[in-house]
């Protein structure tokens, strides 16, 4: 079972990043997934999710109007389209994905957002 994000790097304020995940080892089209960060000393938290099939998503308010979630489960993807960046969106962002009592972790890619 993998979850392997990519997409993550350093962009100046105001600029998009978009982050992937990929996975594998498991039936992905039957799970809710969603995205997280971690900024420096601070907790997890998540930032927008998406239910199986797509149809809906859920975001931070933090988040709202600037990322957007989706998936492709043809290509087992999660995708977080990230626009208008600031400097509070510097974190490592982590793919997860959850059905039932069972739920998968990435191991995160880093965001930075800085002159």
């Amino acid at each position: 079972v993998q979850l392997v994000e990519s997409g993550g790097g350093l962009v100046q304020p105001g600029g998009s990043l978009r982050l992937s995940c990929v996975a594998s080892g498991f039936s992905f089209q039957r799970y809710a997934a969603s995205w997280y960060r971690q900024g420096p000393g601070e907790e997890r938290e998540r930032v927008a999710a998406v239910d199986s099939i797509g149809a809906v998503t859920e975001y931070a308010d933090s988040v709202k109007g600037r990322f957007t979630i989706s998936r492709d489960n043809a290509r087992n993807t999660v995708y977080l389209q990230m626009n208008n960046l600031k400097s509070d969106d510097t974190a490592v962002y982590y793919c997860h994905a959850i059905r039932l009592s069972q739920e998968f972790w990435g191991q995160g890619t880093q965001v930075t957002v800085s002159f």
